[in-house]
């Protein structure tokens, strides 16, 4: 009985997909996902049956293409665990032994940043077992670098959040409201200009985290071996929750 007798012929087409993806032969990839399985088969007609099961069923090619590359994001977000889950300070709210941590990587300057802060408070809320993380992502202006360098300042003395709500509070990013937010969450501006350097450190490897993942835009989230770049409502952020809690049991 040939190989294609004894597995779904939609995992044979996978098993295509991975091949042609990785460069390998169709029988290298088979021999490894099922070992032994090949022996005694007609090889000619293994190739022939997979290759006629895909040029008939096409649509099964994007989603072996989206498992293959969340297999992927899932190897890149491993590849850099602590750079995305380790907050900058205190850049994080919920609880912080929490068994599943939401990463958002944003920018003060996005709208769709701030439209997603009412859904972040409720996530939090509703589940005491999250831990949200900030990741300063400034891609849409000058003044959101600055605002960024500020953020990480407060960051590091303790006070991210009561500038990321006074800020997001006075309205859109500028000179006079960084300096209003700042002032009201009672940052040292002297100990944020020594700090610059590390602040354009923590932006620097933030971005190259955000390019090795294939971050579009901004608000971006991981969650556990998922990435997402989309404002998403809270329902979507628990189900993403959810899942990553139960991939972690």
């Amino acid at each position: 009985m040939i190989y294609a007798e004894t597995k779904s012929s939609l995992t044979l087409a996978a098993l295509l997909l991975a091949a042609t993806l990785a460069g390998g032969g169709i029988l290298w990839v088979a021999q490894r996902a099922a070992p032994g399985a090949l022996e005694g088969a007609d090889k000619a007609r293994v190739e022939e049956t997979v290759r006629e099961y895909v040029l008939t069923h096409p649509e099964i090619i994007p989603e072996a293409m989206k498992r293959l590359q969340q297999r992927e994001t899932g190897k890149t977000i491993a590849a850099n665990r602590a750079a995305i889950l380790e907050p900058f300070g205190d850049a994080w709210i919920g609880n912080p032994q929490g068994d599943v941590t939401l990463v958002e990587y944003f920018d003060y300057n996005c709208g769709y940043c701030r439209s997603s802060l009412p859904a972040i408070a409720e996530l939090v809320r509703r589940d005491p077992g999250v831990r949200v993380v900030f990741k300063e992502f400034p891609i849409l202006s000058e003044d959101s670098i600055t605002a960024a360098r500020l953020s990480l300042a407060a960051a590091d003395q303790g006070k991210f959040k009561a500038f990321h709500d006074a800020l997001y509070a006075a309205g859109p990013v500028s000179a006079q409201t960084m300096q209003a937010a700042a002032k009201s969450a009672g940052i040292d501006l002297a100990k944020a200009a020594a700090m610059t350097p590390r602040a354009e450190a923590e932006i620097a490897a933030n971005r190259q985290v955000a390019q090795a993942l294939g971050l579009t835009g901004t608000p971006s989230w991981v969650i556990g071996t998922k990435v997402v770049s989309a404002a998403l409502p809270l329902e979507e952020l628990e189900k993403a929750v959810k899942e990553a809690r139960a991939a972690s049991s």
